[in-house]
């Protein structure tokens, strides 16, 4: 089995420098020499074989296990090599597995209510003292958006709640939708800084509690006000409609159903944006390993998936920016405040979890590194003429979010007390 392992790996393997210790003991090193040579190693034949036959699902699994270990350098560095590498055809012993992945895309992806809590609970309604450890104060569970190279994290989530709030161009009084609202720190934001009535909705119990909690705390349970509801039961009408990493939930079976209940509840002269990740190639299907342990029916959209939905819905798009390397940034702070709680985590879960998610926000960090993922914002409205005809605004917008942010620092600050 060593030989096979040797012969794919060297037709892959073209930039860096992996050495790989196979589970007989031999030791074989791949690449161009260039960079930090990483090193990892195979304990038992087993996993070597199913690694070898299986790559996107049984290498995250030998690393979760302890059967895959990593001598030299960080898992992340491991995935950096792979996922760096140009694109060749997969071998033919793994073609059957990527064959039955793209037959049950649409399958996997099918999410009707019940199957949507059940997704949600799995990942969402952890101990939330889990995402204390890595997130930021405000506890902001998506992509930041770096102003600056040297930005912290809170710095760079609270822009982007000050990006998204410009883009909404949100009036005082105006009733505003947050759908997948998270702990409520976007909310909340809008709730104290624009002066909105702000209904935030999501799936989660862990997160409903306590995005419910943190308004009372603050003073704004009249203001910011959270339901335990799906998207497709919300009923009334909405100034505006926001959405900030939920869309990645939703499945691309249910793109239709999603955009034209949003068509529906925003107002004739409202605006809606869709913060979601995506990806800047064709459309693909879900690592399987991300679907089993991290996002059961997750799916990360191409451009060509979303505005035909669009279109269909009869909305108008008015702005698409692409966020490229900010999520790469983000996750990067978030895998490296993870691990310096590692033993806090272990304490709440066990090793293998840690490991399990120490390879997810490594394995997502390469992703946005190194292959296509993005982020995509999306700006929509139901007619032409509702935001302003050049994108001016929005750092005018931003600058005067700056300014009111200062009268509630202190509240902004501790968000996630």
């Amino acid at each position: 089995m060593d030989w096979l392992l040797a012969i794919f790996l060297r037709r892959f393997i073209r930039h860096g420098s992996l050495e790989i210790t196979t589970a007989s003991g031999r030791t074989y090193t791949f690449g161009d020499g260039t960079g930090q040579t990483v090193a990892i190693r195979f304990i038992g034949a087993n996993t070597q074989r199913r690694v070898l036959f299986n790559p996107e699902l049984r290498l995250g699994e030998a690393y979760m296990d302890g059967t895959l270990v990593v001598d030299r350098g960080s898992i992340a560095d491991v995935l950096a090599i792979l996922m760096r590498q140009e694109h060749i055809a997969p071998p033919r012993w793994a073609l059957p597995w990527r064959l039955g992945r793209s037959l049950f895309k649409y399958l996997q992806q099918f999410n009707p209510r019940s199957r949507s809590r059940r997704n949600v609970a799995h990942h969402y309604d952890l101990d939330g003292r889990l995402y204390k450890l890595f997130l930021d104060a405000d506890q902001q569970y998506s992509c930041a958006y770096f102003e600056t190279a040297d930005q912290s994290l809170d710095d760079a989530q609270l822009a982007k709640r000050r990006h998204l709030a410009a883009k909404l161009l949100v009036q005082p009084g105006a009733n505003v939708l947050d759908i997948g609202c998270g702990w409520g720190g976007l909310a909340l934001y809008l709730a104290e800084i624009t002066g909105a009535h702000v209904t935030g909705i999501t799936l989660s119990q862990e997160q409903y509690a306590r995005a419910q909690q943190r308004a009372i705390e603050r003073g704004r349970a009249q203001d910011a006000v959270f339901r335990l509801e799906d998207y497709r039961d919300v009923a009334g009408s909405f100034d505006r409609v926001v959405s900030v990493g939920m869309f990645e939930h939703v499945g691309v079976v249910h793109y239709d159903t999603f955009f034209r209940k949003c068509a529906n509840i925003v107002s004739d002269d409202g605006v809606f944006v869709l913060h979601t990740i995506g990806r800047s190639g064709t459309p693909s299907v879900t690592n399987p390993w991300i679907a089993k342990y991290i996002f059961p029916g997750g799916y990360i959209p191409a451009l060509s998936e979303v505005l035909p939905a669009i279109q269909r819905a009869r909305l108008v798009v008015t702005d698409v920016e692409i966020l490229q390397l900010h999520y790469a940034e983000t996750l990067k702070a978030w895998r490296e405040r993870f691990l310096a709680h590692r033993e806090d985590a272990e304490r709440l879960y066990d090793a293998r979890f840690v490991r399990m998610w120490e390879f997810y926000l490594a394995a997502s960090e390469m992703a946005f590194r190194e292959s296509d993922m993005v982020v995509f914002q999306i700006q929509m409205a139901k007619r032409k003429g509702v935001v302003p005809q050049t994108r001016d605004y929005i750092a005018g917008e931003e600058a005067r979010l700056r300014t009111a942010e200062q009268a509630h620092m202190p509240q902004l600050r501790l968000a996630g007390e």
